[in-house]
């Protein structure tokens, strides 16, 4: 399911929720290159990519043409920031598609995320649960080469807080590419069905991180159970 909108109201502006939104798509249009070659090699020297994270080395020559961990060689990029690059991977994407998708899951569900936990809090949180979702990656794939980018992994962060903070908002979705007339949903209907696919699509494609999408979404509705009472008062 893909959701159009929500009806749960906010009582503040949501001014770190556009921000983000805004950093996103000005990395997109104005820093990242738009050519194939030229996009490759900047997410290679800027992207969290799991056999460096790991070893805390950047990955050689070999290791990116081969596609296998451990190949020595040449660094490609031997200044990369590898603790750096952990961050930078939430605010990359691979095309506007994927920007489009991520963004307006983000503004459908960060504003009221951000109405309860507001400030630097926010932000620690979305940083939080996007680091988290990274880490699970990489653990799940320890060897893998490619880089990882998104803000996937930390939106289902926000949408996991979401679940414990508004159980019975309500969420207007569609399914494409099967259903397209939009219906309502409780939103814990829709957010437990869109955590139980992550594990169906994991079968279906292998371009979707969806160990980042579980690692995010547990990170926090863990974060949202343990602070919950403090959130509501």
């Amino acid at each position: 399911m893909f959701p159009i909108r929500d009806d749960n109201p906010t009582r503040h502006r949501p001014i770190l929720t556009i921000l983000v939104i805004a950093t996103c798509v000005l990395i997109f249009f104005y820093v990242q290159p738009t050519d194939e070659i030229g996009s490759a090699e900047f997410l290679y020297e800027n992207a969290a990519i799991s056999c460096e994270i790991l070893s805390l080395e950047p990955l050689t020559i070999d290791e990116i043409t081969s596609g296998d961990c451990g190949v020595v060689g040449t660094e490609a990029f031997p200044s990369k920031n590898i603790l750096e690059s952990v961050f930078a991977s939430i605010f990359l994407h691979a095309n506007i598609v994927h920007l489009a998708a991520n963004m307006w899951s983000l503004w459908i569900f960060g504003n009221n995320v951000e109405d309860r936990l507001r400030g630097l809090r926010f932000v620690a949180f979305y940083l939080g649960t996007g680091v988290a979702a990274t880490l699970t990656f990489v653990l799940m794939n320890p060897s893998a080469t490619i880089p990882l980018i998104g803000a996937s992994g930390a939106i289902a962060g926000v949408m996991g807080a979401y679940l414990i903070l508004f159980p019975r908002a309500t969420v207007t979705a569609i399914v494409p590419p099967f259903f397209f007339f939009p219906f309502r949903v409780p939103a814990v209907i829709f957010l437990v069905i869109w955590f139980a696919t992550q594990f169906l699509i994991s079968d279906a494609t292998g371009s979707v991180a969806w160990e980042a999408h579980v690692g995010g979404f547990i990170a926090g509705v863990v974060y949202a159970s343990v602070t919950r009472r403090s959130l509501r008062r």
